[in-house]
């Protein structure tokens, strides 16, 4: 190991993890530390990997130490939250990363990311206050808070409730829009809202995701991401520092991903369901998205991921279940145990295909080889795991009071899109 390493190591893991890991060889990070090491070499993104499950992490974290890529693994609210459909959760994600990285002497730096923490209403603020605490404890060094199924005033007013419950250390990302596709696209109008209201009371987000274009889930045409309008609001919030975080990456060519790492301030993009798919074993195009057979069903590919005769039980169940299409989400939890307790070289080719796939979005779509350095590098040039904000408070405090926020949120010209459940 590297000197620089070893001092980032020192140094650069943040309380919750060194009271939680004191003696572990996992480089776990703020956010912060991996947007910085994107921004530095520029026109580069990384990958934000949901692990829906543990075999998934495993090639998620080998495919990062391939490239020498620093990553962020995450879980949404919906996947890993008290309501989970996975067995990954917001309270063991850091503990598995953690366990992996020094079973396999993983050196990259690592944040743990709690994806789309869901704001729907005062009781889910309410809520919060507790629960952000309590996953903070469990090791999350970087949060998103997701109140943007919100009218914009409401958006906001959460995102100012909850900051003090979010450590100043820890990577922030924000959102404005629902991930809808191409109905209730965002706009700059919006961003700045919400940007400039955080500001005025000295928050100063590392990322904010957009609904520029995208889906959750199985991507059911190839629109994908409008990349004009993003680099558009990106270029509106330049003066507040941020970042950008693709949602929905999962289902849009490798051109199109170029393109944003390119053209837009990206710095993360959330890739979820792609592998998920990769490491059950199933067939899937060059950018992940599932391919079905004409009864619209899965194709499980021979001998790659899972057993045949798992996947032939989980079909079974799916079936007897009603869950078609994008649903099979929801067999994560329920097929965790039985996906670990498959031989050996089951579970590591598991891994090893999400992997394959993993290093080359990072070594050739993202442009996000050999940034683990730079991250590092970060680290020691701040002579903490506190890295600081990107940006200074340039808002009037006086003009974002409730009254005004309320005031102004009024006069937004948007379309949020048709209600719907479009969680995680």
């Amino acid at each position: 190991m590297s000197a620089d390493f070893e001092k980032a190591l020192e140094i650069g893991r943040p309380p919750n993890i060194t009271h939680l890991f004191p003696h572990s060889q996992a480089l776990i990070v703020s956010g912060k530390a991996i947007d910085r090491a994107m921004m530095t070499k520029g026109k580069a993104m990384t990958i934000a990997a949901n692990g829906r499950n543990h075999l998934v992490i495993r090639g998620v974290l080998q495919a990062g130490q391939r490239a020498n890529a620093p990553i962020l693994i995450e879980i949404a609210k919906s996947e890993g939250g008290a309501n989970a459909y996975c067995a990954v959760n917001y309270w063991n994600m850091a503990r598995q990363v953690n366990a992996i990285c020094n079973e396999l002497s993983i050196t990259i730096p690592v944040a743990i990311h709690a994806d789309h923490y869901g704001i729907k209403g005062a009781e889910d603020v309410e809520q919060a206050r507790v629960e952000i605490p309590s996953m903070f404890d469990a090791g999350i060094t970087s949060i998103a808070i997701d109140a943007s199924h919100l009218p914009d005033d409401e958006n906001l007013l959460a995102n100012l409730a909850l900051k003090p419950y979010i450590p100043d250390w820890a990577g922030l990302e924000t959102e404005v829009g629902e991930i809808k596709g191409t109905e209730g696209l965002s706009t700059p109008q919006e961003a700045l809202f919400l940007i400039r209201g955080l500001n005025a009371h000295d928050i100063y987000p590392d990322w904010i995701a957009l609904n520029n274009g995208t889906t959750h889930g199985l991507e059911a045409s190839d629109e994908g991401i409008n990349v004009e309008l993003t680099a558009e609001i990106h270029k509106a919030l330049t003066k507040y520092g941020l970042s950008g975080a693709q949602h929905g990456t999962s289902g849009n060519n490798s051109d199109r991903l170029r393109r944003i790492a390119k053209e837009t301030r990206t710095t993360k993009a959330n890739v979820a369901t792609a592998l998920q798919m990769i490491s059950w074993g199933l067939e899937v195009n060059d950018y992940g998205n599932a391919i079905l057979d004409d009864a619209g069903e899965f194709i499980k590919v021979k001998d790659e991921g899972m057993t045949e005769e798992l996947w032939a039980e989980i079909v079974a169940y799916a079936h007897a279940n009603g869950i078609k299409g994008g649903g099979y989400k929801k067999l994560n939890l329920p097929f965790e145990n039985k996906l670990l307790s498959q031989p050996k070289e089951i579970r590591d080719r598991m891994a090893k295909r999400v992997e394959d796939f993993v290093y080359n979005l990072l070594a050739n779509v993202f442009n996000a080889t050999d940034t683990a350095p730079l991250a590092i590098d970060a680290i020691l040039k701040a002579g903490s795991h506190a890295l600081g904000s990107k940006a200074t408070r340039i808002e009037s405090p006086g003009e974002w009071t409730e009254s005004k926020i309320r005031e102004a949120a009024s006069h937004i010209q948007s379309d949020k899109g048709p209600e719907g459940d479009f969680d995680d």
